[in-house]
């Protein structure tokens, strides 16, 4: 879309006309010689003497080159643009994290995957967890590993594809035998600090209890819930487990309360898929938009075209000049 940034300017076309008419011709004093037979000389050129000054008319070319060329520079200074389309960009309004438990009791075979197959847990929320990352929009994701211990495998980032990756990626084990629960909690405490949104959401993915942290998870939870952070804790166990394979089903039911989160238990892949489907209507927000039409300059064209008038006006004055001498 073309637009002029400044279009009031073009009030100034008049301008030159105006001062025409409101101040005075330039004067210039020429010599003359006076005679005492004028009356008679008139009467034998056959010419009427005029009274005044004689203002010279500009040739009608002339005229119109130089009002085209002052059109053509107002034109510029009114700064003519070329709009593009706009570039909208979504801004993140919210900031989930991932917590998926990598403990070995994840390795259990108890879940079904698309094809009906038997899956070992992991898997399952793999496969699951992909499908929930690919409907994300408007979200910034970050994913912790943990085990005996819990890693930062991705920062919050906008690039949800990446963070799919490296879901794809996670191996049963990789990040220890145990399961450290709150201490997870706490990375994701340090994680969310750095964050510049209003809504927080963690997602715990757990098959155990903890069993090797140095900060309970209750404690932890209370310190994230003053930090403003929910979490949801989504058990992927088995409750009737005994020693370090059974689910705390109580601890874990405390953390989602104390954080005004919500717990769920996934007995199986259906479960899983539904599970995130709430998480979707528990959890929904707006996304915040900006968009920016990108404008280019186009003033140096009116500039440069009242050039080159100008300069082919002055060229054309100058040869008439010379050809009026050599004649």
């Amino acid at each position: 879309m073309f637009s002029f940034n400044y279009i009031w300017l073009f009030l100034l076309i008049p301008l030159p006309f105006l001062l025409r008419k409101l101040t005075k011709p330039y004067q210039e004093v020429r010599p003359a010689i006076l005679t005492p037979f004028f009356d008679e000389l008139v009467e034998l050129s056959g010419q009427k003497p005029g009274s005044g000054s004689i203002v010279r008319k500009q040739p009608l070319l002339n005229q119109v080159l130089t009002t085209f060329c002052w059109v053509l520079l107002v034109a510029a200074f009114a700064r003519p643009q070329w709009i593009e389309q706009p570039l909208i960009k979504k801004i993140p309004t919210r900031d989930l994290l991932l917590g998926i438990d990598l403990s070995g009791s994840m390795n259990t075979e108890d879940f079904t995957s698309k094809n009906g197959k038997k899956v070992d847990r992991l898997a399952a929320v793999k496969e699951v967890m992909d499908d929930f990352m690919a409907r994300r929009s408007g979200d910034r994701a970050g994913v912790i590993f943990f085990g005996s211990a819990p890693f930062i495998q991705a920062p919050f980032t906008e690039d949800l594809e990446f963070c799919r990756e490296l879901l794809k990626e996670a191996q049963v084990g990789m990040a220890g035998p145990k399961t450290a629960f709150g201490d997870t909690i706490g990375l994701a405490i340090n994680m969310f600090k750095e964050s510049g949104v209003k809504d927080k959401l963690l997602i715990v993915l757990t098959d155990g209890n903890d069993t090797s942290s140095k900060v309970e998870p209750v404690k932890a939870a209370r310190i994230a819930a003053d930090n403003g952070i929910v979490i949801y804790c989504v058990a992927v166990g088995d409750p009737q487990a005994a020693g370090e394979e059974r689910l705390d089903e109580k601890t874990l039911h405390r953390v989602a309360k104390i954080t005004n989160g919500h717990y769920f238990w996934a007995g199986n892949r259906t479960e899983l898929e539904k599970i995130y489907k709430k998480i979707d209507e528990l959890s929904p927000h707006e996304i915040e938009t900006i968009s920016y039409r990108p404008k280019r300059d186009l003033y140096y064209w009116p500039l440069g075209l009242a050039i080159v008038l100008s300069l082919l006006l002055q060229i054309f004055r100058v040869l008439k000049v010379k050809l009026v001498k050599g004649v």
